[in-house]
């Protein structure tokens, strides 16, 4: 019969060696702080903040063609977030919903479904889900998805310029993209 200690011994063993193959492990355990991101070129045309987002032009769960540069023309600013119609989704979307959207009327406010697949199930999976209300551009081959380098609750603010001001944070209370939205011109 093995005893617990043995075991435990096993364990540490099975587990230390595990971390061994684990190249340059001890970097993950040391941070430097350094932001290693690529540097982006600010003022091209681009995906990330800064840069000027490309039209896009895709369908809404009603079936319409919905285009960026169609709705900037007709607001100050664009707001995209990121749904799978999951709880946490849920949580977001109600805060965004109650919180946020009333304080800013000028600004077209867009859940993207990335994962729904088609407009029919887009729709049923928004009205099931209680956003019957809010606009929903159907991402069923998930182009904006990938070009947004989003995941699920991406918030994306697009200035009525078509600048990126905010991309790729996540929904979290609504501060931050409050106060992005209040700095819009």
């Amino acid at each position: 019969m093995f005893s617990v200690r043995l075991i435990m011994r096993a364990v540490s063993l099975a587990a230390l060696l595990g971390l061994a193959g684990c190249d340059g492990i001890t970097d993950d355990l040391r941070p430097s702080g350094d932001d290693n991101r690529p540097v982006v070129e600010e003022g091209i045309l681009g995906t990330q903040v800064g840069q000027i987002s490309p039209d896009f032009s895709m369908l809404d769960s009603l079936g319409n063609t919905r285009g960026l540069y169609d709705e900037l023309s007709t607001s100050t600013g664009v707001v995209l977030y990121f749904t799978m119609w999951c709880p946490i989704c849920d949580t977001h979307m109600s805060h965004m919903r109650s919180e946020v959207m009333p304080n800013f009327p000028t600004v077209q406010f867009f859940l993207v479904d990335f994962v729904s697949g088609s407009v029919a199930a887009s729709r049923s999976a928004q009205l099931s889900s209680g956003y019957g209300g809010i606009e929903t551009l159907v991402d069923s081959d998930q182009a904006l998805y990938g070009s947004y380098d989003a995941s699920m609750g991406t918030t994306v603010v697009i200035d009525s310029a078509g600048n990126i001001v905010r991309m790729n944070e996540d929904y979290k209370d609504g501060v931050k993209l409050t106060e992005t939205l209040q700095a819009l011109p």
